[in-house]
């Protein structure tokens, strides 16, 4: 998976987390879907920034993940 630190300019109305995240736990991330990437970042460390990676590689990785 390629995969770029990114400071991009993405709209705050576009973050999200899981609906299954409770906020007790702190071990969240935050998801905004792009055109042409998937933007993934720190919930609890917003300013840091986070980062950018290919719709495929966001798509690969979820299948890979919820075996």
């Amino acid at each position: 998976m390629n995969a770029e630190k990114t400071t991009a300019a993405v709209p705050a109305s576009a973050w999200f987390k899981s609906s299954y995240s409770t906020g007790s736990g702190g071990e969240c991330v935050e998801v905004a879907v792009c055109p042409d990437t998937v933007h993934v970042r720190d919930s609890k460390d917003i300013a840091r920034g986070g980062l950018a990676v290919d719709a495929a590689a966001w798509t690969a990785f979820v299948g890979f993940a919820v075996r």
